[in-house]
């Protein structure tokens, strides 16, 4: 079919086309058809904002009016993302939060009771069951992630496996006894004092000065000694500390609030005179800081010398009904609280 040229369609410039609006009045008519679709009547300015910062997430970021237009929150602006995704990261890191510790007795897996028995480490463990060289209460156990309880009877060619029992031991520790499990220069250790407490071969849970006092804890558990160690600090730790000069007021505020002492942070929960004497001579300071000799390192900044340190209280865990010297088993309700505390 042939057009004549009256006829043909023609094709207009962007000007001169009579149904094109221009792309500010369409813009504006596209935000009026928003606004009075999201917006019930009567809504003020808030509502205009908060739905114009919805409409540009939608499109792909926005601008924080809060702070100056500057930085870029979502979108494609991957300098402000990174910024952002490293804090994020960082305070993910810092709150994440771990299991809590299982209780010994409870069932546990057939390679971990074969390891805790002293026999080989898990890996090699599962190599003996897939070969079906396990027996459990008389029967032949080849499935790897079989769990067991502590007193099943576990036979590996014909020898029945006795896993070490948990031990927990606490200890209020006299003065002058070396405060970890060996010394080579023939001062009495704190092992000397538990010796009696069990037959397992216990290990102290982090270690304390020769001159300090106070409480210690023993165990074999590996995996809560390891938490109740970790730098990031979950433990609380109170001390009471004698100086040999009085300790300024100011001082104290100063270990409250925290400062550096080489490249690291240190910091005191709490800090105060102990007693109602207030004397400045003595005082009352709590931690939750794994770090070695933190205290020391604090009075040490200011220049004071310590005369005495004596924990009092380590966890859950205080000196009531302890006397210097003495030890005891932890109860069962004390553990509980100290799994869930980690």
């Amino acid at each position: 079919m042939a057009y004549s040229s009256s006829s043909r369609p023609q094709r207009t410039g962007r000007s001169g086309n009579p149904n094109r609006k221009d792309s500010r009045q369409r813009d504006d008519d596209n935000r009026g058809d928003r606004r009075e679709d999201r917006l019930p009547a009567g809504a003020g300015s808030r509502g205009r904002l908060s739905d114009r910062k919805a409409d540009e997430r939608d499109k792909g970021g926005y601008r924080d009016e809060r702070r100056g237009g500057d930085e870029r929150r979502g979108g494609d602006d991957r300098k402000g993302r990174g910024k952002l995704d490293s804090r994020t990261s960082k305070s993910f890191k810092k709150g994440r939060t771990q299991k809590p510790l299982k209780d010994p007795a409870a069932p546990m897996r057939l390679n971990k009771f074969i390891a805790n028995s002293g026999v080989c480490p898990r890996r090699e463990a599962d190599l003996l069951i897939s070969a079906g060289v396990v027996t459990v209460n008389g029967k032949v156990v080849t499935v790897l992630g079989t769990k067991v309880m502590s007193n099943d009877e576990v036979v590996i060619e014909g020898q029945r496996l006795k896993p070490e029992k948990k031990q927990y031991v606490l200890l209020n520790k006299p003065k002058n006894f070396v405060g970890n499990d060996q010394d080579t220069k023939g001062h009495r250790t704190v092992m000397q004092l538990i010796d009696s407490a069990t037959k397992e071969q216990l290990k102290p849970v982090g270690r304390m000065e020769r001159h300090s006092t106070g409480l210690m804890l023993f165990t074999n558990d590996d995996e809560m000694s390891t938490r109740l160690l970790q730098p990031g600090g979950k433990v609380r730790k109170v001390y009471h500390v004698t100086l040999k000069k009085k300790v300024d007021a100011r001082h104290l505020a100063e270990m409250r609030e925290g400062f550096k002492v080489g490249d690291h942070f240190i910091k005191a929960d709490a800090a105060e005179y102990v007693g109602t004497r207030q004397d400045p001579h003595e005082v009352g300071i709590e931690v939750h800081s794994g770090r070695i000799k933190i205290v020391q390192r604090m009075f040490e900044h200011f220049g004071y010398e310590i005369v005495k340190m004596d924990r009092v209280v380590f966890a859950c865990l205080t000196k009531k009904d302890l006397p210097r010297g003495h030890w005891r088993h932890l109860a069962e309700e004390e553990l509980n609280i100290l799994r869930m505390s980690l």
